[in-house]
């Protein structure tokens, strides 16, 4: 019996100690004593126009942590341990509200009405033609002069067990930035204690109008401003993409990735073949799924500090941006220049141009339906 019981807590201790090699970092010292999960709230500035802008920081028990404005609901921080502990913010930004009123790439923005671009700025929709501001070599670009990236949302703070969240809330009136119908959305960034963010989106409208909202953060996951991103290796879950023109609208059509530069169905640097694609990376890509269910989308891996990021996703798309247009003109936090690929935006979508493409998943809310999509941005370390 004693030598039974023995036998039983050898075994045991042997698979706690080989199960527990094989966790992340930050998964294996998320339990510290005294820490809690907690969500601050101060002030950040003001707009323009007066309005007042709030900052939020939420932390986990892990290491993580992360700062969001209700001005655009933009991500400003994102701290993740890396393979040793130590937290870095691996997002790009701006330290205060000045910086991104001065205008800046949608920096860490919530992105709509319409993410991506509107061919020519103009769809028809049940025999009306609407026509949306060409704020992108004339075509429409991520919802407009001031799309959601550049108004105050309102904010409520949410606390959990396990969990903690903001809840940002929006109004966007019939005939903002010329899209039909009044679009009530919430949007709730969680923070949990896998090491995820997730990111979840609501809307309804009393119209029927094209929907299609994403997040854009610039990920570096050395460090944000400490260098290009070439050398993360990138893998996504696709098999095809959609083709688009020199203005980088699609064609409609959907193409095979095989023997082709823009191929990451396994791991491959992101600078490894991206002087043979005109301008960089900037594409959609047609995830491999047959449901709405949350499916893994991409996988970046920094092998210098270990850190692995996973995006999760109900979406049929996403795009993948390599920074092509950083430039140096741009300081950000800390005054680093951010120069050409000093960052990547993975942003989980539907397909870009979708209101004037049928054969694509369609985009249209109406009375009585409900948007909803889910994104989940997880950090790992190994």
């Amino acid at each position: 019996m004693i030598t039974s019981k023995l036998l039983y807590l050898s075994v045991l201790t042997a698979f706690c100690f080989l199960f527990g090699a094989f966790l992340p970092a930050q998964v294996l010292g998320q339990k510290k004593e005294g820490n809690k999960m907690e969500i601050k709230q101060e002030k950040f500035g003001k707009t323009v126009d007066g309005q007042e802008v709030d900052l939020f920081t939420m932390t986990n028990k892990s290491g993580m942590k992360v700062k969001i404005t209700n001005y655009g609901g933009i991500v400003t921080e994102l701290w993740a341990p890396d393979k040793l502990g130590k937290a870095k913010d691996i997002v790009l930004g701006f330290s205060d509200l000045k910086g991104y009123l001065a205008g800046h790439p949608y920096f860490g923005s919530l992105v709509g009405r319409c993410a991506n671009r509107i061919a020519k700025g103009k769809f028809t929709l049940d025999g009306t033609e609407y026509k949306l501001a060409a704020n992108n070599n004339g075509n429409h670009l991520h919802g407009g002069l001031k799309g959601f990236d550049k108004v105050v949302w309102s904010a409520e703070k949410i606390s959990g067990p396990d969990s903690i969240s903001l809840k940002l809330t929006y109004l966007s009136k019939d005939g903002e930035e010329g899209y039909p119908g009044n679009l009530s959305v919430t949007v709730i960034y969680t923070l949990n204690e896998l090491g995820e963010l997730k990111i979840s989106y609501r809307a309804l409208s009393d119209k029927p109008t094209p929907v299609n909202l994403t997040h854009h953060s610039y990920f570096n996951l050395a460090g944000a401003g400490s260098g290009d991103v070439l050398s993360h290796e990138m893998t996504i879950n696709a098999d095809r993409y959609t083709a688009v023109n020199d203005d980088l609208i699609p064609t409609g059509e959907v193409l095979p990735l095989e023997s082709t530069p823009l191929d990451f169905r396994t791991p491959r640097p992101i600078g490894e073949r991206i002087d043979k694609v005109a301008g960089g990376y900037d594409h959609n890509y047609v995830l491999n799924r047959t449901d709405t269910s949350l499916c893994l989308a991409a996988r970046v891996y920094e092998k210098k500090s270990g850190r692995l990021m996973e995006i999760w996703t109900t979406e049929p798309g996403i795009q993948f941006y390599s920074g092509n247009f950083l430039d140096g003109s741009i300081k950000g936090k800390g005054g680093k220049t951010y120069l050409k690929r000093y960052g990547f935006c993975l942003e989980a979508q539907h397909f870009p141009d979708s209101p004037n493409h049928a054969e694509f998943p369609s985009v249209i809310l109406r009375p009585g339906q409900t948007y909803s999509q889910l994104t989940v941005y997880k950090f790992l370390a190994k």
